[in-house]
């Protein structure tokens, strides 16, 4: 009976709306829902990421080949300097949200003063920026991840055995290892960058519960078209019509 009553008076200083409950479990399930599906429609269509794993290890090949590794060495810095310029950010965009959790009046007031916004209470204010600190410590996993798999990548292609003398394919076991760990990073990229395109969409909360549906059903639509339907996909697959040089 107890436990109930402090159910019922958490309930009403949250003052959360069908209409929240019905965002955040649209906004968690579609997140859910577009990784499940994009893993498994990759298998049967071309993606980005499926492409892009075909040029690692085409690139991994080509670089068991080469006597001076110096180019490799320059993309493997440029990936990870991508990679830490974006958990350098999410760091930043933690720090903000922890630091606006000790302003949640200020900010009620800020939200309630803009037009079309819905009236919530402070304690849902609260939960709708621990929300954004859930979604961007997930990024900030998921890209610091892709950073250390960048450095194991980099210290197996410094390891790889000298060029050979006829068929680079004979070390197919080292570039296979050094290509599925390539393609793990990007994996996690893929899913950090994933993260702040739904928590683009999770803001929209703080005006409207509508509006956080509608950006996630947005969200979703652009994440699957540069996935599988992008200009950039069908420059990768198309056959290479370059003339000869």
């Amino acid at each position: 009976m107890k436990g109930r009553k402090i159910t019922m008076t958490l309930f009403h200083e949250i003052s959360a709306t069908w209409l929240d409950s019905l965002a955040l479990v649209l906004f968690v399930g579609g997140w859910l829902a577009y990784v499940v599906f994009a893993e498994r429609h990759a298998r049967n269509v071309p993606s980005l990421h499926n492409t892009m794993n075909a040029f690692r290890r085409e690139w991994m090949v080509r670089m068991i080949a080469r006597e001076n590794r110096m180019v490799d060495v320059n993309i493997m810095r440029t990936q990870t300097r991508s990679s830490q310029f974006f958990a350098s950010t999410t760091m930043f965009i933690l720090g903000a949200l922890i630091a606006l959790t000790g302003y949640v009046q200020q900010t009620l007031d800020v939200v309630s003063g803009l037009p079309f916004t819905m009236k919530a209470s402070a304690r849902l204010i609260e939960i709708k920026i621990m929300l954004l600190v859930v979604v961007f410590t997930y990024a900030f996993f998921k890209f610091t991840w892709a950073i250390r798999q960048l450095g194991h990548a980099s210290t197996m292609i410094g390891a790889a055995p000298p060029q050979p003398e006829d068929n680079p394919e004979q070390y197919a076991p080292v570039i296979n290892r050094i290509a599925r760990i390539t393609s793990y990073a990007g994996s996690n990229f893929n899913h950090g960058l994933r993260a702040y395109y739904f928590g683009l969409a999770a803001l929209g909360w703080f005006l409207h519960p509508v509006l956080m549906i509608g950006a996630t059903a947005w969200v979703i639509y652009i994440l699957y078209a540069r996935e599988f339907k992008s200009d950039t996909l069908k420059a990768m697959i198309e056959d290479d019509d370059r003339p000869a040089l």
